[in-house]
């Protein structure tokens, strides 16, 4: 899939699954209460293509300057890899203030002035980030994470089979993920994942000690429940970096996401 695909399959989901939804054009209340999880079965796998790393050697080069600014949390060597001109913050619309330079907007994007370090710890994320992917319509530009490969079609069946909403989907970035019986790196293995999207519940596990990694609750296409790495595991439609090549090198040039504003 290329851009914002999945988001879209997001969409055409909820769109598909909300009868109501196409019926009118009045926004509905949140629920008071959230739902019920809906009961762990088993369900028809559903392949997916991970997406590959982006090889250009300049790219590269960029994000480890990117790390490196992210690391020392240096403002200024940040805004020297930002776009002066024409960066855009795409929710619903573009939240860009137009009037300000593309460091200001990316700071709002990313909330990078938050007091837990939350904005810089994301941008590490994104720097670390190996694949990325062209956005269509946009000469020179791409956009990470990369999106995966995935059948709308047999994803919008496969939410309303299992009664689950889209966003409590996954894919595992590799073949052969093992599956614990427990959230501990020693507990049993009950089953291996393959390439296909995997139902993640909603609880995750925090690790026991600081050398155990976090894990993530989830139930396998047999209708199993065990328990992965939390980093083996990426979700569906997340935010996204978007960088663009000028005259003088990679720059940060769009942000696809962020808080709610």
């Amino acid at each position: 899939m290329h851009g914002r695909l999945v988001a879209t399959i997001l969409v055409l989901a909820a769109v598909m699954l909300s009868p109501k939804l196409g019926q009118t054009q009045q926004p509905q209340l949140p629920a008071l209460k959230p739902l019920p999880m809906a009961p762990i079965k088993p369900y028809k796998p559903v392949a997916v293509t991970p997406p590959g790393p982006y090889n250009d050697a300049s790219f590269i080069a960029f994000r480890k300057q990117l790390a490196d600014a992210a690391d020392r949390r240096d403002r200024t060597a940040l805004a020297k890899l930002v776009a002066m001109q024409g960066f855009f913050w795409m929710q619903d619309k573009d939240l860009a203030d137009k009037r300000k330079s593309g460091m200001a907007n990316l700071a709002n994007a990313i909330d990078l002035d938050a007091k837990d370090g939350s904005g810089w710890s994301a941008l590490t994320g994104y720097a670390n980030e190996p694949t990325a992917a062209p956005l269509p319509d946009h000469a020179g530009m791409v956009c990470a994470p990369a999106e995966p490969s995935i059948d709308p079609q047999a994803f919008v069946a496969l939410v309303k089979a299992t009664q689950t909403e889209p966003p409590d989907w996954g894919y595992p970035y590799v073949d052969g993920i093992e599956v614990r019986s427990a959230a501990k790196s020693n507990a049993p293995v009950v089953e291996k994942l393959g390439l296909t999207l995997v139902r993640v519940l909603p609880d995750a596990a925090p690790p026991n000690n600081a050398s155990e990694p976090a894990f993530l609750h989830i139930a396998t296409p047999s209708g199993k429940a065990g328990f992965v790495p939390f980093e083996a595991i990426s979700g569906l439609g997340s935010d996204q970096m978007c960088y663009a090549k000028q005259a003088g090198g990679w720059k940060i040039i769009g942000y696809y996401g962020g808080a709610a504003q």
